[in-house]
């Protein structure tokens, strides 16, 4: 006869800890690096659990492990780890087992629902959050999120809600249980606040930074975002657009963020809510709401990373300096160290957390920057075109995390454009810069209505340029900052189209 009926393992038994009984090993005990014991092996089968891991390991193999990242400057540029579909990870199949003690704070829904959404959650929206790490041992949301969710109703409610957003989105059949948990998420945020013990802990900030953004609807998966772009020639987004509310909720957030002594302090504590904050508010308010830290990390701010300090602290870095067009020198300092890094330490080898802090920290910096005076209009028009189009390239090489970036690169492209009609106007259009920011906005705006605009303006500099080839592209562009990437391949495809025209038009 058993000594207990428990399910949970002895170490959050132990620490009175809710357990989520996954297996070989709970999230607590992940998180915590701990030995992982059950008394009673819970109903939660661990052949579906090994089974998820083996997927994991397959993708993360194919991403090039942990050290992978949205590009491969040594692979074939047809290879494409990017954004995982809605079925790329397979936890322990849905059943009244998944959570037979019900280990979750209480909510409204009957237990088969909430047990599918927390299923869809921790297979599905946990990796689309954070493609960057498609292990379900050490993905964040798996690892660090879910357990804090299990033990604060709030954050509970606010990731019941995005996996009820992706369901009600695909069914297209209105958000009605959607509605109910942001009411609940709410209300329950609202007495964490009230609470002085939980008004700034990291549940508490991360449950508002996701209500900002399901406020201003930003949650989409990336092939329905495609085939909605394209078929509407625009971004398209759903939920509320409640604007209004998405800044009352980052307002709150900065503030949160101040109490605990700022962004930088947050990021010493609390890497994942520091990111999630930073990276999130900015995508959804469509402009950095952080300072940057200066390159010696002074300040209170978003810190520049390692590969940046090297980059500032090697005497020989200027050298690689831009003399071919005349640029402000801050923007001119940026592309500099960003081709001294990508060169010296080949992009493949950073890891893909590595990338997005130093696409966090370069996307801010860039897009803080003051304006330009428009007295010397030339050299406006350069700097602020190669401005706005490295924020847009470091999106691109990023590729999609948390949220879609749609929304931030949509306010980017309406800054650019306007100055890119200015550097028509300049001797500089007509070269290695004209050739870049085309080639950016052509591959940001890639199957929208406005990416023809982008493609005319190319089509007329390739004539005046005489390009012949891919490899007549690919000389230019290196003259600014080029990689080869996975979304090279399309740029390529739509070059050589634009190329083969020219040939007929010169014909």
């Amino acid at each position: 006869m058993r000594a207990t009926l428990r399910r949970s393992c002895d170490a959050c038994a132990k620490a009175k800890h809710s357990c989520d009984l996954l297996t070989p090993r709970c999230s607590r005990c992940i998180k915590r690096k701990s030995t992982c014991v059950y008394a009673n092996q819970p109903l939660t089968s661990s052949r579906h659990a090994n089974a998820s891991s083996r997927n994991a390991r397959r993708l993360t193999a194919g991403a090039n492990g942990e050290r992978s990242s949205n590009m491969d400057m040594a692979r074939d540029e047809s290879v494409s780890p990017g954004f995982p579909d809605s079925s790329v990870v397979q936890l322990n199949s849905i059943d009244a087992s998944f959570d037979p003690f019900d280990s979750h704070p209480p909510t409204r829904l009957p237990r088969a629902h909430v047990q599918r959404l927390m299923h869809h959650f921790l297979s599905n929206i946990a990796f689309q959050y954070y493609p960057l790490d498609l292990n379900t041992e050490s993905n964040p949301f798996i690892v660090s999120w879910w357990p804090s969710a299990l033990g604060d109703p709030a954050l509970f409610h606010v990731s019941l809600q995005t996996a009820s957003l992706d369901e009600e989105l695909r069914a297209q059949k209105g958000f009605p249980i959607s509605e109910m948990l942001m009411m609940d998420s709410v209300s329950l945020v609202r007495r964490n606040i009230e609470d002085s013990s939980s008004a700034i802990r990291d549940e508490t900030m991360n449950s508002v930074v996701t209500l900002a953004a399901i406020e201003v609807n930003t949650i989409l998966h990336a092939h329905v975002r495609h085939r909605l772009s394209t078929a509407n020639s625009s971004y398209t987004q759903h939920g509320k657009g409640n604007l209004q509310a998405t800044r009352m909720h980052i307002n709150g957030v900065i503030r949160m963020v101040n109490m605990r002594g700022g962004i930088g302090e947050v990021k010493r504590t609390s890497p994942l809510t520091a990111r999630m904050v930073s990276w999130v508010s900015m995508l959804v308010m469509g402009a950095p709401q952080f300072q940057v830290a200066d390159d010696s990390r002074r300040g209170d701010g978003i810190s520049p990373t390692p590969q940046w300090q090297l980059a500032c602290a090697d005497s020989d870095v200027q050298q690689g300096a831009h003399n071919d067009f005349d640029a402000d020198p801050a923007i001119t300092e940026i592309l500099v160290y960003l081709r001294y890094i990508f060169q010296r330490t080949r992009l493949s080898h950073l890891t893909s957390t590595e990338l997005h802090d130093l696409t966090c920290f370069v996307v801010h910096k860039l897009l803080l920057l003051p304006p330009l005076s428009p007295a010397d209009r030339s050299r406006s028009a350069v700097s602020e075109c190669l401005r706005y189009s490295s924020a847009l390239y470091m999106l691109i090489i990023h590729g999609t995390t948390y949220y879609s970036h749609l929304g931030l690169a949509h306010n980017i492209l309406l800054q650019l454009q306007s100055h890119l009609e200015a550097l028509a106007q300049t001797e500089y259009f007509n070269g290695a810069v004209g050739i870049w920011v085309l080639s950016v906005c052509m591959e940001t705006t890639m199957g929208m209505a406005n990416c023809e605009w982008f493609i005319k303006q190319a089509f007329s500099v390739a004539i005046a340029l005489g390009l012949q080839t891919w490899d007549d592209v690919v000389k230019q562009l290196n003259g600014i900052l080029w990689l080869r990437t996975r979304h090279s391949v399309t740029l390529r495809q739509k070059w050589e189209e634009i190329l083969a025209t020219t040939k007929l038009q010169v014909l």
